[in-house]
């Protein structure tokens, strides 16, 4: 595989189309030199077939306002690949999705869901429909509208959807609801389920749980332990709030959050009500987390910024891609940072990576480090498939045998000859080999 040929006929093909190119360079970079090690791979054109989507749907979705007025959005799904079982990936609500962004998230889903060893496949989806704002009912109706237009290409060993950036327990349930009237059967179609129809328990923390267990297996073995340790979040939605709890459960100090609006440092640390209240700030619908200030003294909001300046042990990127770059990563470095785990889809800039990477501090990729959310998925899946409902204990069990598992496969790929572990390596490669052979052995399809 040479991977700048490869990647200068991607970018022919699927032009400015950033955030896709992006996620595919990283990932070839990282597996060329042991799949040049395999000559089936390109005997097969492993490369060639695998940064493709099998399949790409998008469709016009028409629904009625509250005022009576005709709305139109823009709705898409992406099937990437299936060659370790049915299609799984969210469903992302918001202005900014388009084809890059979807195909990205996609892309990345298949090594994600790789390494869980869960077999699910990869996919995304979504619109440019924007919930915030939007009534209950305008929320259904567009719902209703997206799953008459999709239902027909998803099913419980075909493609099974979850949720993501705008898209909760409320938009499940609108969307499962109307899957389940059009198809006629009751089948776990879709995960991220109310408890009432088949949903499973601490499904909502689990991407926040599962980036805390991953980052405690990053610290022991780097000789260090959680509790003590001092952590920048971004974000200040679900999956901030897991890793929020469980990081702030197992004895470290959260002192960061984050919005749109810039963030907050509170150098006490949050504690239970704190971290309650960055769920209310999340349900108000304003989007800031500047009100955080003012109703905990001794918190400051920083207007327009990002936090990243703060001298803190751990970062933990929560909200979006991209969001941390190569000057973040300088003043990060500088206030000697010791671990970087990225809990959001390819959170990191590829300069902030390479700082990270250069400077030998353990950097956890977002495949590896926030996989515990469709972990949780695979097993609602399962759950319903044998009609059963598991206690929280045993699917927070089941949650750290997956990350455990993670992280050795990538001790097991990304570890160095110096020693120093390198787990985008290790990720990458572990996901790759596990979806590349199973190609292979299935033919040329």
């Amino acid at each position: 595989m040479n991977v700048n040929k490869l990647m200068a006929e991607l970018e022919r093909r699927h032009p400015g189309e950033s955030e896709y190119l992006q996620a595919v360079r990283e990932v070839l970079m990282t597996v060329e030199e042991t799949y040049n090690q395999h000559p089936e791979f390109e005997a097969n054109r492993i490369a060639e077939r695998i940064v493709e989507p099998d399949r790409s749907f998008t469709f016009k979705v028409v629904w009625v306002d509250d005022r009576g007025e005709v709305q139109v959005n823009t709705g898409y799904r992406v099937q990437f690949n299936n060659a370790i079982g049915p299609y799984k990936g969210g469903l992302r609500f918001h202005p900014s999705v388009n084809p890059s962004i979807l195909k990205f998230l996609g892309f990345e889903q298949i090594f994600k869901n790789a390494l869980t060893t869960l077999p699910m496949g990869g996919a995304k989806g979504g619109s440019d429909f924007n919930p915030k704002g939007k009534s209950d009912r305008e929320v259904m109706r567009f719902c209703q509208a997206f799953m008459t237009e999709l239902w027909r290409h998803i099913g419980p060993e075909t493609d099974v959807p979850a949720g993501d950036i705008g898209v909760g327990g409320r938009e499940i349930g609108y969307l499962y609801g109307m899957y389940r009237k059009l198809a006629r059967e009751n089948t776990g179609v879709l995960t991220g389920k109310g408890m009432t129809y088949g949903g499973s328990l601490i499904r909502p923390e689990a991407t926040g749980f599962g980036a805390v267990y991953f980052l405690r297996q990053m610290l022991e073995k780097a000789g260090m332990d959680i509790k003590g340790q001092t952590i920048a979040i971004s974000g200040f939605g679900n999956v901030a709030w897991g890793a929020a709890t469980k990081a702030t459960e197992l004895g470290a100090k959260v002192v960061t959050i984050s919005g749109p609006d810039g963030y907050v440092y509170d150098p006490a640390g949050l504690d239970k009500e704190k971290i309650a209240y960055m769920l209310e700030l999340r349900a108000s619908n304003n989007d800031v987390v500047a009100p955080y200030a003012d109703k905990f003294p001794g918190a400051q909001f920083f207007p327009g910024r990002k936090p990243w300046e703060v001298k803190v042990d751990i970062a933990m990127p929560c909200a979006t891609q991209n969001e941390l770059d190569g000057e973040d990563a300088k003043k990060l470095l500088a206030n000697g940072v010791k671990i970087v785990a990225e809990v959001s889809n390819m959170g990191c800039r590829p300069e902030a990576i390479d700082a990270f990477i250069a400077a030998k501090i353990p950097y956890g990729p977002g495949k590896a480090v926030n996989a515990g959310g469709v972990a949780t998925s695979g097993l609602e899946m399962t759950q319903n498939a044998q009609k059963l409902n598991w206690t929280a204990e045993e699917v927070d069990a089941k949650l750290h045998q997956i990350m455990s598992s993670i992280h050795h496969a990538c001790l097991e790929y990304g570890t160095e000859k110096d020693g120093y572990i390198n787990y985008m390596k290790g990720a990458n490669i572990a996901g790759f080999m596990k979806v590349a052979k199973s190609m292979v052995e299935q033919g040329i399809l």
